[in-house]
């Protein structure tokens, strides 16, 4: 399947891939979910998921989600990914070690949708079905999608920006990332609603933050510093959101001054929300991603049809509906 187009940058990655090769991932590297073997000789189906990181309780959610389906199908899967969403070499080497072990079906989530071409060139070779979550790798190896349409979900994000301030006024946007799919296409879909439904509503500047709350909170106050008139900020992710959050706090702004419209779930935002810091925020239902993405993976073991793109959703949850079960089923702490 094409998610995209390969470019030159693919040769550089290919070199480098023959150095990753073997290795184990370092640092503070998480892998759960049984031993890392590949091939045990027990006729037991292995998929092997390597996911962005573990950073944020998304993450934590998706594995969830997987090793629960990877439950009811009898399989095994392994779970890992770099401690930040922000190492892509890391992340290059956990993609390399999990070909090396031959698994049954690989199940990944790109953080850089060029430098993942030339590793799992190497798993096509190897006749190793490839399945993406949450983002893909461009090229032609990824038989299927398991994610949330981002750009409908920062299309939401904009309408209800829109309709907290009245449909006018000054907005920024606090993005996680330039470069994977998902921090492209929460903020193109957002940008693209407002600029097409909403004319009296300016979008002042957008920085990026890497998902980082520390780094997205400096960023924070760097805008509502430059622009006295601003009236709300979006962040792309749960990182990127709680950095709005925490700046907000830090400079002692009255609750609901700013409006803030965040991104996924997890406690500190669901607190935010509560306490009136934060107005909403568009969660996703990682649980079903990882869930969906096992399934996949383990279809396309046994040979079977996969769908191009599996669509998890994405809602809009605020003070009025938190408590809904329908939201708290993909709401995550």
């Amino acid at each position: 399947m094409k998610f995209g187009k390969k470019t030159a940058f693919a040769a550089l990655v290919a070199a480098s891939a023959l150095v990753f090769a073997g290795c184990a991932g370092g640092g503070d590297v998480i892998e759960e979910g049984g031993d890392t073997g590949g091939d045990t000789g027990s006729g037991e189906m292995y998929i092997a998921l390597v996911s962005k990181g573990f950073q944020h309780q998304f993450w934590q959610a998706v594995k969830k989600g997987a090793e629960e389906r990877a439950e009811e199908l009898g399989v095994r899967i392994t779970f890992e990914g770099p401690a930040a969403e922000t190492e892509i070499a890391q992340q290059l080497e956990m993609l390399t070690s999990a070909i090396d072990k031959n698994p049954d079906a690989i199940a990944y989530a790109a953080l850089d949708p060029e430098a993942c071409i030339a590793p799992l060139e190497q798993a096509k070779a190897k006749d190793i079905p490839v399945v993406y979550f949450d983002a893909p790798c461009n090229g032609d190896v990824g038989l299927s999608l398991s994610a949330t349409d981002s750009k409908v979900a920062g299309a939401l994000a904009a309408e209800h920006m829109a309709e907290l301030i009245d449909g006018k006024g000054e907005v920024a946007i606090v993005g996680h990332s330039q470069i994977n799919s998902t921090g492209v296409e929460r903020r193109d879909g957002f940008v693209e609603k407002i600029e097409a439904d909403f004319p009296d509503i300016k979008i002042v500047d957008i920085q990026y933050g890497d998902g980082d709350h520390l780094k997205s909170a400096d960023i924070a106050k760097t805008l509502i510093a430059a622009h006295p008139d601003l009236k709300g900020i979006y962040g792309t992710n749960e990182g990127s959101a709680i950095g709005v959050v925490n700046a907000v706090n830090e400079l002692g702004l009255e609750k609901g001054t700013l409006t803030i419209v965040g991104f996924d779930s997890g406690a500190a935002q669901i607190n935010a929300i509560k306490d009136g810091t934060m107005a909403g925020a568009i969660t996703q239902d990682p649980i079903g991603i990882g869930a969906q993405v096992v399934q996949a993976a383990y279809d396309a073991a046994n040979g079977e049809k996969v769908e191009k793109f599996y669509d998890t959703g994405s809602y809009w949850y605020d003070e009025s509906n938190i408590e809904d079960p329908k939201i708290a089923a993909v709401l995550y702490e």
